[in-house]
């Protein structure tokens, strides 16, 4: 392991979490990051328990059943009734929540284009080749401690819950 790898991975997360603030401020965005990111785990993780959002969100228990009722109220999320199990329910993204992400996601991208407009072909190469480097090491690295058995029951179908956040 080369001997700058820590700062160096160290580097690549501020600079991440600067450019996703100032993406968001760009936008000008209306919900919490708090609502993103669970529909992000949502969208990666599948239907998940509300024990599992809230560590995944980084958030309180009771800050996650607020969130999650939010969500539900929005229609971005639906709760999923275990079939082995009348007390435990699970948490999944709906086909509208998917779309509102995606919408999200969109106008991060669009507030930023200014920042990155007349960037060198190099240049993209190089962020397009990270991006494909931090998605391989990334994908698969999540994977939820309390996973819906196989028989419980979709909201919706068309279910993108499986989808790549």
């Amino acid at each position: 392991m080369p001997s700058d790898l820590p700062a160096l991975l160290g580097d690549l997360i501020t600079v991440n979490h600067r450019l996703a603030r100032v993406a968001a401020h760009a936008a000008d965005g209306r919900e919490s990051p708090a609502v993103w990111r669970t529909l992000s785990v949502l969208r990666q993780l599948g239907p998940i328990r509300l024990g599992e959002v809230a560590a995944r969100s980084r958030i309180s228990q009771p800050t996650a059943t607020k969130l999650v009722a939010h969500l539900v109220e929005r229609g971005w999320a639906a709760r999923l009734a275990d079939p082995l199990d009348a007390r435990v329910t699970s948490t999944v993204i709906t086909p509208a929540g998917d779309a509102a992400l995606s919408a999200w996601r969109s106008e991060l991208a669009e507030a930023l284009l200014p920042m990155f407009d007349g960037l060198a072909d190099a240049d993209l190469a190089t962020i397009r080749n990270a991006v494909d480097i931090l998605r391989e090491r990334l994908d698969g690295s999540e994977v939820p401690a309390e996973r819906v058995p196989a028989g419980a029951a979709s909201p919706t179908a068309g279910n993108p819950a499986g989808a790549r956040a």
